[in-house]
């Protein structure tokens, strides 16, 4: 993982100390809140509905072991000895104190840690595959591109005040586990016929009040024009987006209203202003931000299959673990381990500070000292020996993290809800809950296979509804919570949002909906091998209407 050299730990002690004299200034009530309210974003504090949350900097999911037990003291000491771990593979601490604050920031800069740009009209956080490095069907790590804009992007004094909060994603192999096409700008990294590395380049997708699915601009980006391409973009944007309304505010709206094709050709005219200038990336800079990302090596432990094959056998609570949570490694010896937030009955994307313990040992005993936070609201090991995967078991049960159900249907995402954002118009995390409890018998949901179930408490869809199998949204109707169902969404190569299935439910009656729903998917699927998604696809909404509002429902 990329290491901050001499500019990058006084930049951010520098912006330590200065945030530590606005929240001095803050308390003393020399500044009002109305004033302090941009500063305090800048360094990624909010004010929630009960306290102020810090909202902590993971760039594209990548953390080591001394970052984690950093997290899991910051929890124990600042906070209430939790974590929550959010869609943009970031952390929130949703308990300190205003004043403890900048104490909390100076600790996280000793091991190479943020909040700028967690939030505000910025550029986000850049985030990436959580599988990259170690997955067999990548085309290149696509973290020290990442990287590059990371630090392109950090405090840049064009960019910091845009329209509207930017996000970019990241991804580098076949399988889109980054979900690049709901995001401001998707980058696929890919080569063309000659070997070379360049990008496929999305522009304007989205989730929240107007949900759209990112255009494709350029279908091969080389390499060395990542940066002058991607400020070109900012460039188009920030002239032509429209800071007269925040709904209308983000680049899909632009690209929507202008068209694809015209935007395409403005950010081409920009591009070719900036192709040669100092933006072009030298081969040079790249390799040296790639030796970062070098991949450990890998010692050759032929010895786990004959292992794993005796501990299966033997333990089939293990055995459905390493089915469901151990994905294939680019090296055949070594297994890609998810650790599920997701409980049955637990609050989705929470770890303890005991948790953020395990997981740091764990990491750095069996995984080369790394860990990946997924925007799925998990956390990864992203290359751990076939042969230790039985005492990594064996860890992650002593911690209460070993639910066997990653990519299931009790995997759920969820964001916090009305029971701590201000602006949310529904509770997430009960409804989660309810669900997880009801699906948990391991058996019943092998049976139902994959299934990605994804809730928001509002339309802003933090949650990221909207591309989920089963997709809820929490509404207020009447002074009452009611939760709106959509089916068919998927954030992955196929992206596509979700239909509204019809009139919402209450909140205890979300649970049998999905019954239902599930039911009716089980009933119509060809074979155990058709997935809810695929089934959805194949025989469209209206069987699920019928079994949710009756017979009689409206044809679509």
């Amino acid at each position: 993982m990329y290491r901050y050299d001499e500019f990058d730990h006084a930049f951010v002690a520098e912006r330590v100390e200065q945030f530590r004299d606005q929240v001095q200034r803050r308390l003393s009530g020399e500044l009002a809140e109305d004033a302090f309210k941009p500063l305090r974003l800048m360094n990624g504090v909010y004010l929630q509905l009960h306290a102020y949350m810090l909202r902590i900097a993971i760039p594209y999911g990548t953390l080591s072991s001394r970052q984690m037990r950093m997290l899991a003291h910051i929890a124990r000491t600042y906070d209430r000895g939790y974590g929550h771990f959010t869609t943009r593979q970031n952390l929130q601490f949703n308990w300190p104190k205003l004043s403890d604050m900048p104490d909390v920031l100076a600790e996280l800069a000793t091991v190479e840690m943020h909040a700028m740009q967690t939030s505000g009209n910025c550029i986000r956080n850049v985030t990436a595959d959580h599988f990259a490095g170690a997955a067999a069907d990548e085309v290149a790590d696509p973290r020290p591109y990442a990287e590059i804009l990371r630090q392109w992007s950090s405090v840049h004094p064009e960019f910091s005040f845009l329209p509207r909060k930017f996000k970019i994603a990241v991804t580098g192999a076949e399988r889109d586990r980054a979900a690049i096409q709901v995001h401001d700008i998707g980058l696929h990294l890919k080569k063309n016929d000659k070997g070379e590395i360049g990008f496929a380049v999305y522009v304007g997708g989205g989730q929240g009040r107007t949900p759209m699915v990112a255009k494709l601009i350029r279908d091969f980006l080389p390499e060395e024009d990542l940066l002058s391409y991607t400020t070109a973009i900012m460039r188009v944007y920030n002239l032509h987006g429209r800071r007269d309304n925040k709904y209308k505010a983000r680049i899909k709206i632009l690209v929507h209203e202008t068209g694809a094709e015209e935007l395409a050709r403005q950010v081409e005219v920009e591009f070719m202003l900036l192709k040669d200038t100092e933006l072009k990336l030298p081969e040079k800079d790249v390799q040296a931000i790639a030796a970062y990302f070098a991949p450990p090596a890998l010692p050759e432990r032929a010895d786990g299959w004959e292992n794993l094959a005796r501990w299966k056998k033997a333990d089939p609570a293990f055995a459905r673990w390493v089915q469901q949570n151990v994905a294939p490694h680019k090296n055949p010896d070594y297994g890609m381990v998810t650790i599920s937030l997701k409980p049955i009955g637990g609050i989705p994307g929470d770890a303890s500070d005991s948790q953020m313990d395990a997981v740091a040992d764990l990491a750095e005993e069996y995984a080369f000292d790394e860990i990946r936070v997924s925007h799925e609201q998990n956390l990864i090991l992203p290359h751990v020996a076939l042969s230790d995967l039985e005492a990594v078991y064996r860890g992650l049960v002593a911690a209460g993290l070993e639910t066997a159900n990653a990519g299931l249907i009790t995997d759920i995402i969820a964001c916090p809800g009305l029971d701590y954002c201000a602006l949310a118009n529904a509770r997430s995390i009960p409804v989660a809950q309810e669900i997880s409890k009801r699906f948990g018998d391991p058996a019943r949901q092998a049976e139902i296979g994959e299934l990605k179930i994804k809730i928001s408490g509002c339309i802003n869809a933090c949650g990221h509804h909207h591309v989920g199998h089963i997709g809820l949204l929490g509404v207020e109707k009447k002074g009452a919570e009611l939760y709106q169902i959509t089916l068919g969404g998927s954030g992955d190569e196929h992206t596509s949002i979700g239909e509204i299935i019809g009139r919402g439910f209450e909140p205890d009656k979300v649970t049998d909906a999905i019954e239902t729903i599930v039911d009716t998917y089980l009933g119509i699927r060809r074979d155990p091998a058709e997935t809810f998604l695929a089934a959805y696809r194949r025989v469209g909404p209206q069987p699920f209407k019928d079994a949710l509002y009756g017979a009689a429902a409206e044809a679509a």
